[in-house]
């Protein structure tokens, strides 16, 4: 855990390394994302001695926009994403249909 850090951050910090942890993260990164996370919340807060620019310009918090940028990877949303969002939109054969398949029906 960061040094001088109160209860609420320690909480915060046990929490987002057992939600990393149960995503299939190992413990050491599990450890780094919620330190990562939780100095991104106190340098937000003002708790910090130094905060960067990113960390107070950022719109959102870190757990307000909670994997709002999970999709804009090199390759984009996954297969099993495309296949739900199809699914929801009741797009028939898309069962058959490959990742670029699903983009390209999904684009319609």
């Amino acid at each position: 855990m960061p040094a001088g850090s109160n209860e609420k951050r320690e909480r915060q910090y046990e929490h987002i390394k057992e939600s990393a942890r149960d995503r299939g993260e190992s413990v050491k990164r599990a450890e780094e994302i919620a330190a990562r996370t939780v100095n991104k919340e106190r340098a937000r807060a003002g708790e910090s001695e130094t905060a960067s620019k990113a960390s107070l310009r950022d719109p959102k918090s870190a757990s307000q926009r909670g994997g709002e940028r999970s999709h804009s990877g090199a390759q984009g949303p996954t297969k099993d994403q495309l296949y739900e969002e199809a699914r929801k939109r009741d797009i028939h054969g898309r069962s058959s249909m490959s990742k670029q398949q699903l983009k390209n029906a999904l684009d319609r």
